[in-house]
């Protein structure tokens, strides 16, 4: 089986708080080390009620220091948010304190709506730039030269892998002409997976950092001991996502027994055509669509997310999960 690793949005449910938030995503990476898988990543997004990973390095920091072994990762750093000399330093901080586990993925995605974005933007044409943000970013991880004028501290010369992050074709052919690792954002967005992976083996180029290509894939999983209550937990995913689409985010609803009466036809569609890299089920379920997956998309690693309202449940979706894929512990 290919390596497999956990996408967490530190989720904050009805009922719960930030506070709250952060003890469970630090429970699921721990659990995750235990269950063997590669990485835990935590996304950057802002305005999110729902959502308490903003400050993605900063709590990245601590689901770093209260584990041990698994990598911890940005998926990821929205670029255009930043200045990269600050990512550069605060990376370069965390692979300071935690040698050989920390991972940058870098999107040019604000990460939330418009209006938050001018308020985050140190230019509004920072997603316009992004090419060259990245080259600069890269440049400050290299070793600094006699005479620099500005260098990262800490940060160069210190080995931190960068990701690019995408749900389209530019991602694709940026990580292909830099050379660069690439992980796609099929669980929200897959209409153009196949044809960004296809793009981006067919023009990767070689680099210092990497000399053949490697795709992460992202895949919405949930599990359970069986196929309806599976179901039933992914109703949490679903409300969420047609609250966003009615521009109504807020904390992340419990599950509910008709998802029927919730939606409207418009909004099924949309929703089952956004979630369509979805296994929904109990083990033998998973286990047969993961490997479906794998076969007919054959990516290098498997990026899995589960946005459960109840966190005992999540807990046990992320071990079925581990048990149908045999992941090594």
């Amino acid at each position: 089986m290919i390596p497999v690793s956990v996408l967490d949005l530190a989720p904050v449910t009805e009922g719960s708080n930030p506070s709250r938030a952060f003890a469970n995503a630090l429970d699921l990476a721990r659990h995750a080390e235990r269950l063997g898988f590669k990485r835990y990543w935590l996304a950057e997004h802002h305005n999110m009620p729902g959502i308490a990973s903003a400050a993605t390095a900063v709590l990245m920091a601590h689901i770093a220091a209260g584990t041990s072994t698994i990598r911890i990762g940005a998926g990821g750093i929205m670029l255009p948010n930043h200045a990269p000399l600050q990512v550069a330093e605060a990376f370069g901080t965390l692979a300071s304190l935690h040698p050989g586990r920390i991972d940058l993925g870098l999107g040019r995605a604000p990460g939330t709506d418009q209006p938050t974005a001018r308020a985050l933007r140190r230019y509004f044409d920072g997603a316009d730039r992004f090419p060259q943000d990245v080259s600069e970013l890269l440049g400050y991880f290299e070793p600094a030269a006699p005479g620099q004028a500005v260098q990262a501290v800490p940060g160069a010369g210190i080995d931190v892998p960068v990701w690019l992050l995408g749900s389209s074709l530019f991602g694709a052919q940026l990580a292909a002409a830099m050379g660069l690792p690439f992980a796609f954002a099929s669980h929200f967005a897959p209409d153009a997976m196949d044809e960004a992976l296809a793009l981006y083996h067919r023009d990767f180029r070689p680099s210092r950092r990497l000399q053949n290509p490697y795709a992460i894939l992202a895949l919405n999983v949930v599990a359970a001991d069986s196929d309806a209550e599976a179901r039933r937990l992914f109703t949490t995913q679903q409300q969420s996502f047609v609250r966003l689409r009615r521009g109504a985010p807020g904390l992340i609803p419990p599950p509910i027994d008709d998802i029927e009466s919730y939606w409207s036809p418009a909004e099924k569609l949309g929703t089952q055509r956004a979630l369509a890299c979805a296994v929904v089920g109990d083990k033998m379920t998973v286990a047969q669509g993961i490997a479906e997956f794998v076969h007919r998309h054959r990516p290098d690693e498997l990026l899995v997310t589960a946005n459960i309202f109840d966190h005992a449940a999540r807990l046990h979706s992320f071990a079925l999960l581990a048990e149908s894929v045999d992941l090594p512990n």
